[in-house]
């Protein structure tokens, strides 16, 4: 058993791992919407190569105007998020809390995988399949780091807090989120906004595929309502009822903002603040399913974790 040293285990006391953790969601969040940034301004093959911008610069020529440096700079910020990935892992593994350790590390193997994945987008010439996994494994990498975090603010996870029926509701309306940002996807995919204006689509009607998304958002909508009625006539924890409540909101206003870009044909503003939406969305559905667990233990953090202990 090995003791860390004094000043190094005060650094890494629950309050300084819950900050890392937080600029986790933060850091993951923001390169979201500036990829979306890059998208909408027809920069998508700034770039147009990887790992390198061109064949035999890493760095954009002047040839390629602002689209390269949009582009680079978007990847530029990669090397920002793998630091605080870097730095998450870091801090999970110098305090005692072992059972935060997968997901850090978890956190930490999306980067490389994202970067992947991005240079394939490139590669392929921005197919809208691959910016579509593209997305979506952002959303994975978000919620992720959502519940890491959430998870670092108490002392472990503890039982269930509702009835086991409701569990599987917040469960259902996990995996309708998935959907709707998977339909989303593909509705992007099929739209004009290409990243780039040789970029191919998906041959589906944007109208057709607008609808089934709108439909799924609606019984997003529904499943959440149903579960915040079924929380306030039973009493439930208030953890769970302010989740589901503020996912709601979320849900509601991001719908607006959809049926806004919708009917104003896509202008980018529009369309960027959905992007970020969607991160919200993502956050607070996280935080839904974190909520339905209670803390292994009702002490305060530094009495349940001292920083004294020892890491095994």
């Amino acid at each position: 058993m090995t003791v860390l040293p004094a000043s190094f285990r005060s650094r890494m006391n629950p309050s300084v791992v819950s900050r890392v953790l937080l600029a986790n969601v933060i850091a993951n969040g923001v390169i979201v919407v500036t990829g979306g940034a890059v998208r909408l301004t027809g920069s998508g093959l700034g770039c147009p190569t990887w790992p390198e911008c061109t064949d035999g610069s890493i760095r954009p020529t002047p040839e390629l105007a602002g689209h390269g440096l949009i582009e680079f700079g978007n990847r530029l910020l990669t090397f920002v998020v793998a630091v605080v990935a870097v730095a998450t892992v870091v801090a999970v593994f110098a305090s005692v809390r072992r059972d935060l350790r997968t997901l850090a590390v978890l956190s930490l193997l999306g980067i490389p995988a994202q970067a992947l994945l991005g240079g394939v987008t490139v590669l392929t010439g921005l197919n809208p399949w691959t910016v579509a996994a593209h997305f979506l494994l952002s959303m994975v990498l978000i919620a992720i780091a959502t519940v890491l975090w959430l998870r670092s603010r108490e002392p472990g996870v503890g039982q269930l807090v509702v009835r086991r029926p409701f569990a599987l509701l917040v469960t259902g309306i996990a995996a309708t989120v998935a959907a709707v940002q998977v339909v989303g996807t593909v509705v992007t995919g099929s739209g004009p906004h290409s990243g780039d204006p040789a970029a191919g689509r998906t041959g589906f009607d944007p109208e057709l595929v607008s609808q089934l998304h709108a439909d799924v958002v609606f019984l997003l909508i529904g499943l959440t309502i149903a579960l915040l009625v079924a929380l306030a006539a039973t009493d439930s924890p208030g953890r769970v009822r302010r989740a589901a409540r503020d996912l709601l909101v979320v849900e509601l206003l991001q719908g607006v903002i959809g049926y806004v870009q919708y009917f104003t044909h896509l202008p980018v503003v529009a369309v960027l603040l959905h992007m970020a939406g969607a991160v919200l969305i993502t956050v607070y559905t996280a935080r839904l399913v974190w909520s339905v667990r209670g803390p292994a233990s009702e002490l305060p953090m530094d009495a349940a974790h001292p920083v004294s202990a020892a890491v095994r």
